[in-house]
């Protein structure tokens, strides 16, 4: 009784199925690493934004800037605040530009002659040089 091999094929894949399985691999893989670089990328302006409200944070709290052009450091800009020596020293090498822009003056005068109040409306700028914010602020001068 001897088998002869001719009439038996092995089970194998076939040229086609292993090109078709690599392409969606490869789909998968490309799809992935374009997921953690949008991530990436996310993480950093998310990252960028929380610096900026920080020095906001401290610009808002500090006085003596806000109504004017000025260029300062965040250290001067947070000196009245208590801070780790280490914290300041980062600090110290960010620069900042401070420019502010009058929006509007209103003067109730105008509609009350009994009332002497004036506001100014303004925006505060503020840029370093990776970010910039603003902010709307009142002022009674």
């Amino acid at each position: 009784m001897g088998s002869s091999a001719k009439g038996r094929t092995k089970p194998a894949f076939t040229l086609m199925e292993v090109m078709v399985a690599v392409m969606i691999i490869s789909v998968v893989i490309a799809s992935i690493l374009q997921m953690r670089g949008n991530s990436t990328l996310m993480y950093e302006k998310i990252d960028q934004t929380a610096k900026m409200n920080q020095y906001l944070s401290f610009f808002i709290a500090n006085s003596d800037y806000g109504f004017e052009r000025k260029s300062t450091n965040m250290k001067n800009l947070c000196d009245e605040f208590a801070l780790d020596s280490e914290l300041r020293r980062e600090f110290s090498s960010i620069k900042l530009n401070i420019e502010y822009k009058k929006l509007d003056i209103l003067d109730t005068s105008e509609f009350d002659e009994s009332s002497e109040l004036v506001l100014e409306t303004g925006q505060s700028i503020i840029q370093t040089k990776d970010a910039s914010a603003s902010l709307i602020r009142l002022r009674i001068p």
